[in-house]
Parts: C-alpha cells; sequence; structure tokens
C-alpha cells in the first residue's frame, strides 16, 4: 500500500501543508497513523476522507461539524442516513449563499459601471435626481 506524507498529500490534492496539519490537530484525521520517525503518513484510503474535509471547511462548514461527519464516516455503513442529510443540509446552505454572492457580484458590477460612467461625464450627478444626490430609480432598476 501507497504511503503518503503531509507533502505528498498536499501536492496530490492541493492543500496546504498547513491545511492539512490544522485538520490533525482539530481531529479532523483520526484514521492517520504515524511512522516510526512520528511523521503523519497517509494512504490511498485517507486522500478522499482529506478532500472532503477540505471542501467542506472551504465552504464555510464549522470544523466541530466535520468533525461530526467524520466521526460517522469512522463509524461506517450505520451512520449513511446521517451522512446523507449532513450533505444535503450543507448543499442548501452552500446554494443559499452562493445566491447571495451572485447578487452581491451583480450589485459590485453595476457599481463598476455607475462610476465608469460617473468618471467619463467627470461627474456623479449625472446619476442623480436633479438637486439631491439620490441616485435616480432607473438607474437603481440597472441593477435589479
Amino acid at each position: 500500500m501507497t504511503k503518503y506524507t503531509i507533502g505528498d498529500i498536499s501536492r496530490k490534492l492541493n492543500v496546504s501543508n498547513d491545511a492539512v496539519r490544522y485538520y490533525d490537530k482539530e481531529g479532523l484525521l483520526p484514521f492517520a497513523k504515524r511512522n516510526k520517525a512520528g511523521r503523519r503518513e497517509f494512504t490511498d484510503d485517507d486522500l478522499g476522507y482529506i478532500e472532503v474535509i477540505d471542501c467542506l471547511k472551504k465552504s464555510g462548514i464549522p470544523i466541530k461539524d466535520i468533525a461530526q461527519f467524520i466521526d460517522w464516516c469512522m463509524k461506517g455503513d450505520s451512520t449513511l442516513d446521517e451522512r446523507l442529510d449532513f450533505m444535503k443540509t450543507h448543499e442548501e446552505q452552500l446554494e443559499e449563499k452562493i445566491k447571495v454572492l451572485e447578487m452581491n457580484l451583480a450589485f459590485l458590477r453595476w457599481k463598476i459601471w455607475y462610476y465608469q460612467t460617473a468618471a467619463e461625464a467627470g461627474t456623479e450627478s449625472i446619476h442623480f435626481i436633479p438637486g439631491t444626490t439620490q441616485v435616480k430609480p432607473e438607474i437603481r432598476d440597472i441593477f435589479k
């Protein structure tokens, strides 16, 4: 069976060495073994777990929740339903985050357009209701 070091894992999965060490420190790698020199060693079987852990962490899932998920994984098939529910719940949460990010990106792009056109005109007032600093409704509607 092939053995991998943290550096190997880092290169193979594009996960930083520090991230793998952090996951270990947080107890997310109960499957990790140490060699006679005390260094962590991983197997092909471990790669999938680390890939899932990294994805969950990058998705903003709290460490305690990831730890619970890994605990279920270590318990085997008796926890398949819990793991499925976990993934479905976090899929919904991630989809909501994506919607918010897409709305924020659309607003940012609108503001870029807003400032580009204002810069070209030499004044921001081209977007204002005359006599105010309020943006004209038709200009705001471009964003919506």
